[in-house]
């Protein structure tokens, strides 16, 4: 079969369009012929080798949408022939309060979706929402459950609060934008790129701003006129956390789920406690938080905002893009072999 594989970090031009070994499914596991595949920030930072225990040669790609057409021993024969997508999470664990040691994301060391064929467990597989097309539905895994563990689950939105989501434009943030709106909340956003936060006002957000402008913590509370914000969800971290904690209310809610900016060199631990703020973390979900992440997007109608979508063999001009950090939602690999 084909697959895309990293044969050496820092250096994306070893990403190569390669033939490997089909993928016969153990017990408990069954083959899915991926018909999407879409990219994350995760691959990227694989790709550079900034995450850890990288192993290579490796096929990345986390998320991924497509028909199951082969079972190991043991799993039911109904999902033979099912269109379904991928939840990526891999040994959660029994403890839905955080993942065990052994967990894994599928895409490293396993090899992941960016390929014809890829072996899952079972219990991994999810009936694909039938209104959204394969490339809609291999959008929503990884960034759909991350989002909405953070969201929902960790922070709690309840409607007509105020949310800000930092860093609009990602897969996550952009998700976080559609579920917190479907949810009933009031969405501020922040962003380096004025186009984005337009982009993202125009698909439903309140208003936003622009967090490389000196002083932009002191426009987003004039912006806000005197009201506060209950829920911060944060995938930045740095020096901008201590904005965060002065820009959210007293009660309110901080969580937290990257740290792309790095550690801030110092937190104000007296406004935290003074101000009773909660501040949470989080990182993708367990099985239950994907199946009620499902739900709630097929309930609410939710279609992944899509940047663009590659054929697969233009795979590097997708990695390109999310590299240019120009994206507004999710880029997308569409697996048709057949064009060339």
């Amino acid at each position: 079969m084909k697959a895309i594989v990293l044969h050496e970090i820092k250096n994306m031009n070893s990403l190569k369009i390669v033939e490997i070994p089909y993928p016969q499914p153990a017990a408990g596991k069954v083959t899915v012929k991926l018909l999407a595949s879409a990219l994350n920030h995760r691959d990227l930072w694989i790709v550079n080798g900034l995450y850890a225990r990288i192993k290579v040669p490796v096929v990345l790609g986390s998320d991924g949408c497509g028909r199951v057409v082969e079972i190991g021993e043991g799993v039911d024969k109904n999902w033979i022939g099912q269109e379904v997508v991928i939840n990526p999470a891999l040994d959660w664990g029994n403890d839905p309060a955080a993942q065990q040691e052994n967990f894994r994301i599928l895409g490293m060391p396993e090899n992941g979706t960016q390929a014809e064929f890829v072996v899952v467990p079972e219990g991994n597989l999810f009936l694909k929402p039938s209104y959204l097309s394969f490339e809609e539905a291999a959008a929503l895994p990884l960034a759909g459950l991350t989002g909405y563990r953070a969201l929902l689950v960790k922070g709690s939105l309840r409607k007509g609060e105020m949310v800000l989501l930092t860093g609009i434009g990602g897969g996550v943030a952009a998700l976080m934008l559609q579920m917190a709106i479907s949810a009933g909340g009031l969405v501020w956003v922040t962003s380096g790129d004025d186009q984005k936060i337009r982009q993202a006002m125009a698909s439903g957000a309140v208003g936003g701003v622009n967090y490389q402008q000196a002083g932009w913590r002191k426009d987003l509370e004039f912006k806000l006129r005197g009201k506060r914000i209950d829920l911060v969800v944060d995938s930045a971290g740095g020096e901008g956390l201590n904005d965060l904690i002065e820009i959210v209310k007293p009660g309110g809610r901080i969580v937290i789920l990257g740290a792309t900016t790095g550690n801030p060199s110092s937190l104000n631990l007296r406004r935290i406690f003074w101000k009773q703020i909660q501040i949470q973390g989080t990182t993708m979900g367990n099985r239950q938080d994907f199946e009620k992440m499902l739900n709630f997007v097929e309930k609410m109608k939710i279609r992944p905002l899509i940047d663009s979508v590659f054929e697969f063999h233009k795979y590097l001009t997708a990695y390109q893009r999310m590299e240019q950090a120009k994206q507004f939602g999710k880029i997308v690999l569409r697996h048709d072999f057949s064009v060339r």
